[in-house]
């Protein structure tokens, strides 16, 4: 399955959530690659991080320099793909391939805007395709002051938008992911019974039912 991150603003944190489902992936034993084709190449250096410290196990991230189908092509098992829009070709080649894209939003009302665009450059990218990728939307950096509205506002705003699928798995805004991604760690390996990992953990299993992972 491939499944393509993204959205077109910068710093929604489509990154930090490949990465931490590759290695999600990788220790319940799945076979499965990355794609890094985001110019900020974000993805690339966190793997990198994550070879130096020798950490296991390993999450094999690609980035092509001219055609990413090609390279996705010869891949199999579970493909992850971080896009950006910096590179609009390449998110356009990575979304005809795409069986999903997961579109993480932060709660704001200009992240609602660029999801509803982003939606549409989906929806024409694929348009006259047989098959389309399904279309997976959540909230990701939420707030975590329990006063605070935008995350609820903004889940209201995309539940609005036709042709998507809501999840109520949230992310929040947590010093647990930017810590754990700058040590090249997922944040469950770094803080086992954190609320950052529960959550996440919550999502992948969303996201991926039929993989059996354990909490080592």
């Amino acid at each position: 399955m491939i499944t393509v991150v993204g959205n077109l603003k910068g710093g929604c944190g489509k990154s930090t959530i490949s990465f931490n489902l590759a290695v999600w992936l990788a220790t319940a034993g799945v076979d499965v690659v990355a794609f890094d084709l985001d110019p900020q190449a974000t993805l690339s250096d966190v793997a990198e991080v994550r070879t130096e410290e020798e950490l296991e196990p390993e999450v094999r991230v690609f980035r092509p320099e001219s055609s990413p189908t090609k390279v996705m092509k010869k891949h199999q098992g579970e493909m992850l793909v971080d896009v950006g829009a910096a590179n609009l070709w390449a998110m356009r080649q990575a979304i005809a391939m795409a069986d999903r894209v997961l579109v993480p939003v932060p709660p704001s009302q200009a992240d609602v805007w660029s999801t509803a665009r982003f939606k549409d450059i989906v929806e024409e990218t694929v348009a006259g395709k047989d098959k389309k990728p399904e279309l997976l939307l959540f909230i990701n950096r939420a707030d975590t002051h329990p006063g605070m509205r935008e995350s609820d506002e903004t889940l209201e705003a995309l539940r609005t938008l036709s042709g998507v699928k809501v999840l109520d798995a949230r992310i929040h805004q947590r010093t647990a992911y930017r810590r754990s991604f700058s040590e090249g760690q997922a944040v469950f390996e770094q803080e086992k019974s954190s609320k950052a990992a529960t959550e996440f953990l919550y999502l992948a299993q969303t996201l991926y039912p039929e993989v059996t992972f354990q909490l080592k």
